[in-house]
């Protein structure tokens, strides 16, 4: 029964395509609670993005310069 289930899943979609980005601009934001940055192409669409509380940080940590360092 779980093998069905399991198989069935996997017959999914498809699956997304990696892109190689040979120039981009970085945009940096840092708050007094945060600090966020964004990759984008020449275009300005987002690639990708990261911040200290997606890393991992919670609270007044994600305010310091190590938090920031680790999102980047």
């Amino acid at each position: 029964m779980a093998q069905s289930v399991r198989q069935a899943r996997r017959s999914g979609g498809a699956k997304k395509a990696k892109r190689t980005l040979s120039s981009g601009q970085v945009h940096i934001f840092a708050s007094f609670n945060n600090t966020i940055i964004t990759v984008t192409d020449s275009a300005g669409n987002t690639v990708t993005w990261g911040s200290a509380g997606s890393a991992g940080f919670k609270g007044s940590r994600k305010s310091t310069p190590f938090a920031a360092r680790l999102a980047a």
